[in-house]
């Protein structure tokens, strides 16, 4: 840029020269061409040696720019390398801190340690006493074997250093226990039996979890009373099939016996497990009439059966006597075995058809369609009644149950929802008569239909036997 705007200078110069001396120009050209070639050489010599020094600078900068980012460089890592060291050794310190700690705190520990050994040995012991005596207060081992456990008492006194007699005391009476806990026996002893008076019977001690009895011809399970310390029969016997297997353990024929591994809870479950008898009073007033509805389903199942099993025969073997003597054309014998089975409707159907043999075969076929329609009414008795209850027992198991469930919100209004039981207790009595209710409806409902199907079979094997029979007449017609 420097040197263009030189050359437009020297030509600017040389212009105003050429304007004021035309004369000295048209003279000696040749002299003002060689002083510019001159000026010019001399201006591009300079812009050269310019040059030169602009990139001698240049490089100057570039190296000095470059020896700086080295020496930047060396610091950074010089940096890093201290700041790795610097945290080595701070987490040395750390490390070394934690461990000063640590065995300061574990110096102290024993310090503390060391001051309440006695008072702590103390309470453990105390504290060990308290747990014995509740074990021993609370297993049912007690009622039969009673063990002396005035000394606990006093081992618990804070005022009182326990001794290594007592101590040694302590645990042979806790071995002991556990030695009780581990093993089968059968004693001799006093409970009190279901009619609340004490009484003399075999004890059967199944470990620390069970505890059973058998009197008078009587067996069960035995509860603890923690209060009086006695052993107290169920209020509710097992079912017959644990009292027979606690009998023949207990005589020594049977090697298994039930158990409760709860220590009294399975057994509290059985007190309160009502069977079905139970719980059907329970269900109100609309149990009463699912009842009745049971017991005329039952009623006209019974008489239903009754009435097509008395007059059931071996109908293959009758309809093909009486299709062969059709086909000997000899009357009076199909008449006469007709008669022998008058009491089968399929028989009946078929002696109507051979009444009806001389009509033709239109006549013939609308006389045993009239038979047919004559024999279904008396079998089809009572069944729509049948349906008729099917339908109606779970009807009125829901009334039952959406009437306990108004009582049940009545009660909840009157005494709020403080107590979940009362509340569980009156849906559980709702639902009875839906349970009841179903529990009807499903065997009239089977009933039903088996009964159903059982008609609609004989119904079709009266049509087929008068069938066949219609052909075998009309065929000797014809021919």
């Amino acid at each position: 840029m420097k040197s263009n705007s030189k050359y437009a200078m020297i030509a600017a110069v040389l212009g105003v020269m050429m304007l004021f001396s035309r004369p000295a120009w048209a003279k000696d050209m040749r002299e003002i061409r060689i002083e510019t070639r001159k000026i010019e050489e001399s201006m591009k010599q300079k812009a050269a040696a310019e040059l030169s020094a602009a990139q001698k600078a240049v490089s100057e900068s570039r190296r000095q720019i470059l020896a700086d980012r080295s020496r930047l460089d060396r610091a950074i890592a010089d940096l890093k390398q201290r700041i790795t060291v610097v945290d080595v050794e701070l987490k040395a310190l750390k490390s070394e801190n934690e461990n000063l700690t640590a065995q300061d705190n574990e110096l102290t520990a024993k310090l503390d340690e060391a001051q309440g050994t006695i008072q702590e040995l103390s309470g453990v012991i105390r504290m060990n006493a308290k747990d014995i005596r509740s074990l021993l207060d609370d297993g049912f081992l007690t009622g039969v074997y009673r063990p002396d456990t005035q000394f606990l008492s006093t081992m618990t006194n804070n005022s009182v250093i326990p001794g290594m007699d007592q101590i040694k005391t302590m645990a042979d009476l806790l071995f002991g226990r556990i030695e009780q806990g581990g093993s089968v026996c059968l004693e001799t002893g006093t409970i009190v039996n279901r009619e609340g008076k004490s009484h003399e019977s075999q004890i059967l001690i199944i470990g620390a979890f069970t505890a059973a009895y058998q009197t008078d011809g009587e067996s069960g399970f035995l509860n603890y009373g923690h209060g009086e310390k006695k052993l107290y029969a169920l209020s509710k016997r097992p079912p017959s099939a644990m009292q027979k297997q606690l009998t023949r353990y207990m005589a020594g024929k049977s090697d298994a016996v039930p158990m409760d591994i709860s220590r009294g809870g399975a057994l509290n479950q059985l007190v309160h497990d009502l069977s079905l008898m139970d719980q059907i009073p329970k269900g109100g007033p609309i149990v009463w009439p699912i009842l009745a509805i049971l017991v005329l389903g039952v009623l006209i199942t019974l008489e239903r059966i009754f009435f097509l099993l008395r007059r059931k025969i071996s109908l293959d073997t009758v309809c093909s006597k009486i299709e062969t003597q059709a086909e000997n054309r000899n009357w009076e014998a199909c008449t006469e075995t007709c008669d022998q089975y008058r009491k089968n409707p399929v028989v009946r159907v078929i002696r109507s058809g051979v009444d009806s043999r001389n009509l033709p075969r239109e006549d013939m076929e609308n006389a045993v369609q009239e038979a047919i329609l004559k024999e279904i009414p008396p079998m089809e008795r009572f069944l729509s009644t049948m349906g008729m209850l099917a339908a109606i027992a779970p009807l009125l198991g829901l009334l039952g149950t959406v009437t306990g469930m108004i009582d049940t919100f009545h009660v909840i209004t009157m005494h709020g929802t403080g107590d979940p039981r009362m509340m569980s207790g009156g849906i559980s009595e709702a639902l009875v008569t839906t349970m009841l209710g179903l529990s009807v409806a499903i065997p009239i409902m089977l009933s039903h239909t088996l009964l159903s199907r059982a008609v609609e079979n004989c119904v079709g094997m009266m049509e087929e036997k008068a069938m066949a029979l219609i052909n075998i007449v009309q065929k000797f017609k014809v021919s």
